[in-house]
């Protein structure tokens, strides 16, 4: 964890979220900002910067997340035809807090 992270604070709760799913490897929590009706950011409790500084060591985290964001789909009716996960890697794709994290969205359709 760095001490410094935002994200890293919310899973040490430090920082008050709204904690949609927690388990040792991963915490999920409702975004502040939502840009749908569900907005669900999912990260790593292990700091990593971003996608761009993962390696074979981070294999097992990633595809937690991904199983993790199937787990969370399934708590909310509005998902059952689908939901986004997106991942912002760098300045350049818009992402804002350097912790890697992914964005859970449903509730509407996308285009």
């Amino acid at each position: 964890m760095s001490e410094n992270c935002i994200f890293c604070k919310i899973a040490k709760k430090e920082i008050s979220s709204h904690k949609i799913y927690e388990d040792e490897v991963v915490f999920a929590f409702e975004d502040i900002n939502p840009k749908a009706p569900i907005h669900i950011i999912i990260i790593p409790k292990k700091h990593i910067v971003s996608l761009c500084d993962v390696s074979c060591k981070e294999e097992q985290i990633l595809g937690h997340i991904q199983i993790v964001a199937s787990k969370i789909s399934k708590q909310f009716k509005e998902m059952k035809n689908g939901f986004r996960i997106i991942n912002n890697c760098g300045v350049d794709a818009g992402q804002t807090v350097f912790h890697i994290h992914y964005h859970l969205l449903g509730g509407r359709v996308f285009e």
